[in-house]
Parts: C-alpha cells; sequence; structure tokens
C-alpha cells in the first residue's frame, strides 16, 4: 500500500518546475492529484499524463491565484472531482527582480500578488473546505530560503517569502485544533525555468554552488520528497515549521 493512498491534493503551479515535482512525488505515493497553473499548455497536459502514468489519477483545473473567484472555483471543481480535499500545495510563485531603488510599484504588487496573496487566497478556501470535511489536512507553503535569509537584488522577492515564511507560522496556531497542520518548504536553488538564466552565467553558477555544502543544486524531486513527509499522516504532530531544504546553504 502506497503510503498516500486515497488522499487528494491541489498544487498550484504544477505544470512544471517545483511543482511538478511535488505532484509526481505525491502521485507516486497513491495521492490523486490537482495540477494547476493559470493557463492551460503543454506542460500542464504533460504533468497529468505523467501522473497517470504512475497509476494515480490527475485532473487539471486552471486557475490565477491572485483572483478570488478562481481560487474558490478551483477548490469547489476539485471536491466535485475527488469527492474531497486532503492536502493543498501552495507553490505557485515568480521571481521579480528589482533592488528597492528601481522596482516599480506595478512589479511590486506584481510580486506579492502571485507569491503572497496567491498563498492566503488558497489556504482561505481549502481550510473552508477541510473545516467542513473535519478531517484535518496538510497545507504546505512553498516559501525559499529568501524568506529566511538576504539576497542581493530581489527585495521584493525576499519580502514576499518571507511573508510565506511567517503566515506559515500563524495559520498552523488558528488551525492546529482542527487537526490541519500547517508548514512551509524552504528550498535553496533548485534547478527550475525559474533559475534557468541565473545558472547559465558561469560566474553566477560557480558563486552558487561553492556556497551549497553538499556540492551540487537541487532537483524538482528534492522538494518533492520533503513534500510527501509533510503530507503524510505520520507528521501531524508538525506544524508551524518551515524546512529548509537547501543543502546546507543556510547551515554555512
Amino acid at each position: 500500500m502506497k503510503r498516500l493512498d486515497g488522499k487528494v491534493a491541489i498544487i498550484t503551479g504544477s505544470n512544471r518546475g517545483i511543482g511538478k515535482g511535488i505532484a509526481i512525488a505525491l502521485a507516486g505515493e497513491g495521492c490523486k492529484v490537482v495540477v494547476n497553473s493559470y493557463k492551460e499548455d503543454d506542460d500542464a497536459k504533460n504533468a497529468v499524463e505523467e501522473i497517470k502514468g504512475l497509476g494515480s489519477d490527475a485532473v487539471f483545473i486552471k486557475a490565477n491565484v491572485t483572483r478570488e473567484i478562481d481560487v474558490k472555483e478551483l477548490v469547489e471543481k476539485a471536491v466535485k472531482r475527488f469527492g474531497k480535499l486532503d492536502v493543498l500545495v501552495n507553490n505557485a510563485g515568480i521571481l521579480v527582480a528589482g533592488t528597492a531603488d528601481k522596482l516599480s510599484e506595478k512589479d511590486w504588487d506584481r510580486q506579492m500578488d502571485v507569491n503572497l496573496k496567491g498563498v492566503f487566497m488558497c489556504t482561505k478556501y481549502a481550510v473552508r473546505q477541510m473545516l467542513k470535511q473535519g478531517k484535518g489536512g496538510r497545507i504546505i507553503n512553498i516559501s525559499s530560503i529568501a524568506g529566511l535569509v538576504g539576497f542581493p537584488g530581489i527585495s521584493a522577492y525576499c519580502a514576499s517569502k518571507g511573508g510565506v515564511t511567517e503566515f506559515t507560522r500563524e495559520v498552523a496556531l488558528d488551525y492546529a485544533k482542527y487537526g490541519i497542520t500547517v508548514n512551509a518548504l524552504n528550498p535553496g536553488v533548485i534547478v527550475t525555468d525559474m533559475t534557468k538564466a541565473m545558472l547559465a552565467d558561469g560566474s553566477t553558477k560557480k558563486a552558487l554552488l561553492e556556497s551549497t555544502p553538499v556540492g551540487r543544486f537541487g532537483q524538482p524531486e528534492d522538494i518533492g520528497n520533503a513534500a510527501v513527509f509533510l503530507a503524510l499522516d505520520e507528521s501531524g504532530f508538525i506544524t508551524g515549521h518551515n524546512l529548509v531544504v537547501d543543502g546546507g546553504w543556510t547551515a554555512r
């Protein structure tokens, strides 16, 4: 028997990158998965097919996490399709580069809307569904080590992920008595489309690798494996925690 048999998860921004890595990892343990993105593309279709190829079930539901009506319908459609919701992974995110003196108000707002407001919106409707079911649940927020330590040139991103880190702690306190755990994963440098341009620069790549004690960059499956742990029934005594998955970066 697989460890997440019978569970249902929504994973935002799961058409590729870390989100897809989490979707594949959960599906590999028997979880039924709602793949989500703000647009339906080949990546989304491929993610669904890959999950089905593992013997689990999956469906794609389009939703923009910054729009409340989209998020409300995302949860409703997921429950209509699978009958319940056990796990929410708030993964959808973007990175807007820029120092405080260079960032436009529009770019700041866009960063906060996706990375922080989106986490709030999805949590709001997932919690409502989990409370209605009365059997607890798991919420896993994807923060970043940039939500714990500073990184030059990405002030809005650091602020948004710092917000996710603290939001995780607060929401965990609100719903602990209902059996709903709320935790965050704080990834280090993970090889995805978001980091592709950064890692294409030889000197930047070298510097980042030297700052990662294990001697390699993370892969989406590294975050997926950590998400599986937090989704399990056995992790029920862990809540309000930020689990760092960074190859030792922040231990230096």
